[in-house]
């Protein structure tokens, strides 16, 4: 028993030494140590010893497996050793090499000129007010004085999620949502996306961006919307860009007005981006509508507002020189850089 116990450890040593890696190692272990290696073959045989025999050969055996395993864990420790110097070998680094360039992302130009508008009118003392985009028929019709049977309610300009409840048109209903929980002064900005039924052209989309404005408080003017939206244009487009105001009509503001600039292109001489009218429209305007003061809890008899809604994309595009909306969203870079 004695013999074939040093037998084992001489052919083990003997087998760990040619061990080339941590394969071989691994059966290496299994054929000497594991459930049904040699070792454990050998110590069933312990049974047919005599009781005087037993405790000399179990000692032996008990050496010659920690001896096994002291050099398994010998040449694991000598592999690893190795494997990872091939690996520094192959992942030598030449410092000498030019680095790779880090592509750093940029701000997309719409939201360069949505946070130059917000720095505009926070400079003017506004605040920025945030709602749904999923808004109840009340706020985005009802509330602003657009009746059920107004053509903006019809399912060929507005998504209905339901009957009562829609993709924003505008986020105008913001005006009255901060006038339900904010009594005068009110001086806001509500920024955000909209959605309208529109088919994808050179200046129309599903999805775009709108910034609507409010001012209540007393013995506010439609001068005071004018010095204000003027102040806008300037710190937009420059001092030399000019302004007009013609009348229109919305729902929600009474009296209504359209803002024009002249044509950043031509200077007001006429040309094909202004279809040679000198005028490029910007955004529509009014004096808050009474009936929608006296919505949301504001006497109109004590209290007079403006608001207005200018549409992000239509400035960005004059701001930047651009004659297809769809470039905004279609993310070639190659359009992208250049801002």
């Amino acid at each position: 028993m004695k013999e074939k116990l040093e037998e084992i450890r001489k052919s083990a040593l003997e087998v760990l030494e040619k061990a080339a890696d941590m394969n071989a190692l691994e059966e290496a272990r299994i054929k000497f140590l594991g459930k049904k290696g040699e070792m454990t073959a050998a110590m069933k045989e312990m049974r047919n010893l005599s009781a005087e025999e037993r405790p000399a050969i179990g000692a032996l055996a008990n050496e010659i497996r920690a001896n096994i395993e002291s050099h398994i864990e010998g040449k694991k420790a000598e592999l690893a050793q190795k494997l990872e110097e091939m690996k520094l070998k192959a992942e030598v680094i030449d410092v000498t090499m030019p680095g790779r360039k880090q592509n750093i992302g940029k701000l997309h130009p719409l939201t360069k000129v949505m946070n130059n508008i917000k720095d505009t009118f926070i400079g003017m003392g506004f605040e920025i007010a945030d709602g749904p985009e999923v808004e109840l028929d009340y706020y985005n019709f009802e509330a602003l004085n657009i009746p059920k049977n107004h053509p903006a309610r019809d399912t060929q300009d507005t998504f209905y999620v339901t009957d009562n409840i829609v993709l924003r048109t505008q986020t105008s209903g913001m005006q009255v949502r901060v006038m339900e929980k904010q009594k005068p002064p009110i001086r806001i900005i509500a920024p955000g996306k909209v959605y309208r039924s529109d088919a994808v052209d050179a200046t129309h989309s599903p999805v775009f961006h709108q910034i609507e404005g409010l001012v209540v408080d007393k013995g506010v003017t439609m001068a005071d919307l004018k010095g204000t939206l003027e102040m806008f244009i300037h710190r937009l487009y420059g001092d030399e860009t000019k302004v007009r105001f013609r009348p229109h009509h919305f729902p929600f503001t009474e009296p209504s007005a359209e803002l024009d600039i002249s044509c950043f292109r031509c200077g007001g001489k006429g040309c094909p981006m202004c279809k040679g009218e000198g005028w490029i429209e910007i955004l529509g305007c009014g004096m808050v509508h009474p009936k929608v003061l006296a919505n949301c809890g504001i006497d109109p008899e004590v209290y007079s507002g403006f608001a207005f809604g200018i549409g992000l994309e239509r400035i960005a595009m004059g701001r930047y020189d651009i004659n297809d909306l769809r470039l905004f969203f279609e993310n070639d870079l190659r359009f992208l850089d250049q801002f």
